[in-house]
């Protein structure tokens, strides 16, 4: 059994979550404390991919990144390598498909911070950096910790946007999604079992991982 595709799903999901985690905590953490009507607007553009059809958000990041396009076109003269229909394509569709999830876990995690902890600590002459990861982030762990690992099974178990910007090939940028598809596809339903039972196991443990962190947390 070719494990390729566990081991690039994988390292997809990882790269993507980390690049997630900062980005949804930073931007949760300034739109927190935007206006009303700027967050409002804000929070709606970042939570579309939420409720966005994969393969709406698949189509247009082929628009916006394939060599046809401005910015695809200027990387392949640059790189002299096209940036669709490669593992690393599925980093930016699972990115993009998962963020919401990190985003609006974290921005409600934020706006339920008591912010008589930060008032006390710049009396003490505490600075802002300091805390933010001092402070904020051990306060909120909780919701930033559930909202990675649902970002994380996010992006492990997308198929619409990266079978659209990655694609299909053995070897080079298959997933377990795209893999039980193609199983499927051509009639192989044992082979395809297989990854089903592997997906969803995986699954199982991020989930149980989850019910299992928020209970010790309330025993805390």
């Amino acid at each position: 059994m070719d494990l390729y595709p566990l081991y690039n799903s994988l390292r997809i999901s990882i790269i993507s979550t980390i690049l997630i985690f900062f980005i949804g905590v930073l931007s949760a953490y300034y739109i927190s404390k935007s206006p009303k009507f700027l967050k409002a607007i804000l929070d709606v553009v970042l939570t579309l991919p939420l409720v966005l059809p994969p393969t709406v958000i698949g189509f247009f990041i082929l628009k916006l990144l394939s060599p046809n396009s401005t910015i695809g076109s200027f990387i392949m003269n640059v790189f002299q390598e096209k940036i669709i229909m490669k593992w690393y394509s599925a980093i930016i569709s699972t990115t993009i498909v998962s963020f919401p999830l990190m985003y609006r876990t974290a921005r409600g995690a934020f706006e339920s911070y008591d912010k008589k902890l930060t008032y006390a600590a710049k009396t003490l002459g505490v600075s802002n950096a300091r805390i933010f990861w001092t402070i904020m982030l051990p306060t909120c762990k909780e919701g930033i910790i559930a909202g990675t690992i649902l970002s994380f099974a996010r992006a492990l178990g997308e198929y619409g946007a990266t079978s659209m910007v990655a694609g299909y090939t053995p070897g080079k940028t298959a997933t377990i999604s795209t893999t039980v598809y193609q199983l499927w596809r051509i009639g192989k339903d044992a082979e395809a079992y297989k990854w089903v039972l592997i997906n969803v196991f995986i699954s199982f443990v991020v989930l149980f991982a989850i019910n299992y962190f928020e209970k010790n947390q309330q025993k805390d």
